[in-house]
């Protein structure tokens, strides 16, 4: 894949051609087959469920459903379950429009990281549009809080991103913070696995849910290691897959972000908050293209 740069991200981008991906859902257990098709400027990410007549639901803030364990999408009682890696991974590659066409409730857990996501990416190939990309720069300070768990946006030129976690052992603290570019997060965040721990597996069942889950698609926890016989892919994965899925939620703003986001002990509820907390009040933020961006920084600089 080519090197991404200022120029590449100055417009909207898609896909060059459909992708083919099979898989089973992680709390529904049903299996499911997603295609990724190239969409026009100005589309956005739109799910459409090829089993309802390509029923669409746009990834966006106004139709989050549910946020326990996983960001569930629904319009007019039609649902898309465990959007948030599918969503990472886009967001993070800068793609702004493609149609996701999915014929079952819940996008497929694949390895349970969003790497199988980024492949799919490349091998689709990235097409520039002609519409210039226009970014949300936040320009006032944005904080939610939920008892220990809060996550504030300050802000910047550019997205970076600050995440803590705080779980039992052997977990235990873990932080994170990086500037994200599309290199970085592939490597560096791409990989990292969802989890559990196994005192909590039976608890989780009961609720309906992991129906689908393995060690082929999850890091499962015990109190003093992993049951996965491969081990962990880095040594803090737990909290780099906490920043994937924190990537994914802000996905549901619908355009690229750019401040700094820090979140501690957080999750998909307080990620939500967050998004509907900034689309609530425009206030908060600016709508701005790369030339604007780079004439307000060039003036900052010579002042």
């Amino acid at each position: 894949m080519k090197q991404w740069s200022l120029e590449l991200l100055r417009f909207e981008t898609t896909l060059q051609r459909s992708v083919d991906a099979s898989g089973i859902g992680l709390h529904s257990g049903v299996p499911v087959h997603i295609r990724l098709a190239p969409a026009p400027a100005g589309t956005g990410i739109v799910f459409r469920r090829s089993d309802l007549d390509f029923f669409a639901i746009p990834a966006s803030w106004k139709y989050v459903a549910r946020v326990s364990y996983a960001t569930s999408l629904m319009r007019q009682g039609v649902l898309i379950s465990t959007t948030e890696h599918l969503l990472s991974a886009l967001y993070s590659f800068g793609i702004d429009n493609v149609s996701v066409e999915i014929d079952n409730l819940e996008v497929p857990i694949l390895d349970g990281s969003s790497a199988p996501f980024i492949e799919l990416i490349r091998r689709a190939g990235v097409r520039q549009l002609r519409r210039k990309r226009r970014y949300l720069r936040i320009t006032r300070p944005v904080v939610v809080e939920d008892g220990r768990k809060r996550i504030s946006i300050l802000p910047d030129d550019r997205f970076r991103l600050t995440c803590d976690i705080d779980f039992a052992a052997p977990i235990g603290k873990q932080s994170i913070d990086l500037e994200m570019t599309p290199e970085r997060y592939a490597t560096q965040i791409a990989p990292a696995r969802t989890f559990a721990h196994e005192v909590d597996l039976d608890q989780m069942r009961e609720m309906g849910l992991i129906r689908g889950a393995s060690l082929d698609c999850a890091v499962c926890f015990t109190e003093t290691g992993v049951l996965n016989p491969e081990g962990l892919r880095f040594a803090d994965e737990s909290c780099r897959h906490k920043a994937l899925d924190l990537i994914g939620d802000l996905a549901l703003i619908g355009r690229p972000l750019l401040g700094h986001v820090i979140a501690e002990r957080a999750g998909h509820k307080i990620h939500t908050a967050l998004v509907a907390k900034i689309m609530a009040d425009s206030s908060l933020y600016q709508l701005v293209t790369l030339d604007q961006l780079a004439t307000r920084v060039a003036a900052a600089v010579a002042f």
